[in-house]
């Protein structure tokens, strides 16, 4: 039994010591592990598999949704009268995105384009692409616009143009016409007779141009040499900076193309993005903390300095002439176009924005866009990006058609593009990048609590076997059978003795 005891000691205090050794191992290398098969996970290389192929062909499902501010009293603006809307929507599209002219460079870099494709969702929108909206002119009140400050002659003759082709200032079209466009015989003649006056040929529409079609060349950096430059834009379309805007910090190209964002993230780092379709580098800030289908997320958000004119927010001179906080000035990369961008409803903008068109409800939960990262991949898992279009109109002098249009800057649809990680590809990334990294970090603590209980345990037990064994062997012995024997007779023998002494002492 003795024997037993010093092998259940021994056996017990190596373990302790075993697993409390691998414990320290994995506390002073366990993050490092982590960190090496996230880096290999989240760099964009060919041979990583899984991972570059869901870089190259989006596997994440992805939805635009448009939502008409369709105009209730066209006749009544051309009066003067404050413009009323009711939103229509929303009309839902599946889109897809697979990158292209894939080239990777000898400076850790890799080119391509990215093609979109628009698939209507007839089951998840309110109507079909067929249904009939009224919204502003383009063409006409966009077009008055741009002849304001020519002179009167040119105006008139403008005007003329309008009535010849029977353009007015509001149209009713459809929701497919609008979107992907239609035919316009004022948009030939244009064209024909004046070449180079508008900037686009053939069917007139505001998404004319994006379905089958790429947002240009970017170029970024695959995280070779420093992962934390990853998915970064080096140039687009070849450059470092554009030229539309009137400080060198507003031209500047900075972050991702906004798919995906370098590892490791913190909550004092901001999301950097280049966006070709607002023509700038937008950024977003951290909002808090939470879980999004089982995966820890930082939620990012647009702060309100995002299209703050340049009066609340100094830095954003630079894209400047500025009307209003909340709306963004697109017009130099819109070939003058008055064209502005905006959360929903001018959420966030200046209340006059909203206050100017009745029928605008902004608000936090509708008009909001997020993007959900899991911070230690910069993937995101859930996104809603929320963006609004909309055109100044206004009364021009020799221009019938704009009639007495008081200035306002009207809406004329918002769209969200949302996507999010779900099935087959969560559970995947959900296992690989968050489970078992997770298992590794809590795997090390583990071990130094069990083996440090092992080592505890051996010693306790050492204690109390002290008197019995001197920790793992004993220390008392068995005497010898025949001294046993020879103790035994001489006792018997004794007794033996001391008992006849008493018989005699009573006789």
């Amino acid at each position: 039994m003795t024997v037993s005891k010093s092998k259940v000691l021994l056996a017990t205090g190596i373990l302790g010591l075993l697993l409390t050794i691998f414990g320290i191992l994995c506390f002073t290398f366990g993050h490092e592990l982590i960190k090496d098969q996230v880096i290999k996970n989240v760099k964009i290389d060919p041979n990583s598999g899984m991972s570059y192929t869901m870089w190259r062909d989006i596997p994440v499902p992805f939805f635009m949704s448009i939502y008409f501010l369709e105009v209730l009293n066209p006749d009544e603006v051309l009066k003067g009268e404050k413009p009323m809307v009711h939103e229509r929507g929303p009309y839902v599209y599946r889109e897809y995105r697979q990158k292209s002219n894939i080239t990777f460079h000898e400076n850790s870099t890799v080119s391509y384009r990215e093609y979109r494709r628009y698939y209507f969702w007839r089951n998840m929108s309110i109507g079909g692409e067929d249904d009939i909206v009224c919204l502003p002119n383009m063409l006409v009140l966009g077009s008055s616009i741009l002849m304001e400050n020519k002179s009167y002659l040119m105006k008139l003759a403008m005007s003329a143009t309008f009535k010849a082709f029977d353009e007015k200032p509001f149209i009713k079209k459809t929701v497919g016409e609008i979107l992907w466009g239609y035919e316009d015989p004022l948009v030939d003649f244009l064209n024909k007779f004046f070449p180079n006056m508008i900037p686009f040929k053939g069917k007139f529409g505001f998404f004319a141009h994006f379905n089958n079609s790429d947002s240009g060349e970017f170029t970024v950096f695959t995280g070779d040499e420093d992962i934390e430059k990853v998915h970064m834009v080096d140039t687009w379309n070849g450059m470092k900076t554009v030229n539309y805007w009137r400080s060198d910090g507003c031209n500047m190209i900075n972050g991702t193309a906004g798919q995906m964002w370098p590892p490791f993230l913190t909550p004092s780092r901001t999301l950097q993005f280049y966006s070709p379709d607002a023509c700038r580098s937008m950024e977003l800030v951290y909002e808090q903390s939470g879980v999004s289908n089982s995966i820890p997320v930082y939620r990012y958000i647009a702060p309100k300095t995002l299209f703050a004119n340049g009066t609340d927010y100094p830095p954003n001179e630079g894209f400047c002439p500025c009307r209003q906080s909340g709306i963004l000035n697109v017009s130099t990369c819109r070939f003058d176009t008055p064209m502005f961008l905006s959360h929903p409803h001018f959420y966030n903008g200046d209340r006059s924005l909203a206050d100017a068109v009745d029928g605008l409800d902004p608000n936090e939960e509708d008009h909001s866009l997020f993007i959900d990262l899991h911070p230690m991949t910069g993937i995101p898992v859930n996104c809603s990006i929320k963006l609004q279009l909309n055109l100044f109109m206004k009364k021009v002098e020799g221009i019938s058609e704009t009639g007495s249009i008081a200035p306002v800057v009207m809406p004329l649809f918002w769209f969200s593009e949302s996507g999010y990680i779900d099935g087959p590809i969560l559970k995947t990334f959900y296992t690989n990048l968050v489970l078992l990294p997770a298992l590794m970090d809590y795997m090390q603590y583990i071990l130094l609590v069990v083996g440090g209980l092992l080592v505890l345990i051996a010693i306790i037990l050492a204690v109390i076997y002290r008197d019995e064994c001197n920790l793992f062997w004993c220390s008392n012995k068995k005497a010898p059978a025949s001294k046993v024997a020879s103790n035994g007779h001489s006792e018997i023998q004794a007794t033996t003795a001391y008992q006849t002494v008493l018989q005699e002492a009573r006789f």
